[in-house]
């Protein structure tokens, strides 16, 4: 009997052991999910970011454009 509940004690200790390991392991990918939800939404933003400035700057290409025809076109512009 006392060989039993030393195994049975033995049994406990490994699946407490495992058991932490596991909640270790779960806190970890906890972490890994909370930085890519970050990393997601950083792209998100600096996506947009790059497609209002890739907007801007293809205005300010046709506006400088324009302005060198016009700037052709007066009188006395070289």
């Amino acid at each position: 009997m006392a060989k039993e509940f030393h195994e049975v004690k033995n049994e406990i200790a490994l699946l407490e052991d495992r058991k932490k390991e596991l909640i270790a392991e779960l806190v970890e990918d906890e972490k890994a999910s909370s930085e890519i939800a970050r990393l997601e939404e950083e792209f998100r933003v600096l996506t947009e970011e790059n497609r209002t400035l890739v907007t801007v700057h293809s205005q300010r290409s046709q506006q400088l454009e324009t302005l060198r025809v016009l700037s052709q076109k007066r009188p006395g512009s070289s």
